[in-house]
């Protein structure tokens, strides 16, 4: 045990503190309604630089940007320019796009990482889990033998051994 000042009571448990979890708890960046002009940033992050938006690829149509709020390092997102909350409301030229840059993130991020399997898809719509269900983006999330472990588990804490805007430059340079 640790010496304790301050407030509270001795224990016995260490502490990780993840501030920056703050921005994702509150709510920061989240759209304050449906339309492309209710804050979404998913329409927003196309106007920005790839570095400071962490987009690792433009299409035409689509692009692939990192989770600001990663489930794991690379973790990263097919998007549509268009805002569209449904699967079903692409045309046929987006799903053809999103399909084929979902194969190239794959590529890169086997490349890039080693990824030895992924996570790959959708959350339609709020009570599926849509954290912005009114954009329209598809998960690709690299995954490890051993990459869950007692963190997220038990401490409900992701540990990220590197910072976006490295991941998202090594990204760019393994996409083909």
């Amino acid at each position: 045990m640790h010496d304790q000042a301050g407030a509270g009571t001795p224990d016995n448990f260490e502490r990780l503190w993840t501030p920056h979890r703050m921005a994702y708890i509150k709510g920061e960046n989240k759209p304050t309604g449906t339309g492309p002009d209710d804050g979404c940033p998913f329409d927003a992050i196309p106007k920005m630089s790839d570095e400071d938006g962490l987009i690792v690829k433009r299409g035409q149509l689509v692009y692939a940007v990192l989770n600001l709020y990663p489930y794991n390092s690379g973790h990263l997102m097919v998007v549509p320019y268009r805002h569209v909350s449904g699967y079903d409301k692409l045309d046929a030229a987006e799903v053809a796009e999103l399909g084929e840059f979902t194969q190239r993130a794959l590529r890169a991020l086997r490349k890039a990482s080693g990824a030895q399997g992924f996570n790959v898809g959708m959350n339609l719509g709020q009570v599926a889990g849509a954290g912005i269900a009114a954009h329209l983006h598809q998960h690709v999330v690299p995954r490890w033998g051993g990459d869950t472990n007692f963190m997220p588990v038990v401490a409900r804490t992701k540990v990220l051994p590197q910072l976006l805007r490295d991941t998202r430059q090594l990204l760019a340079d393994a996409w083909d």
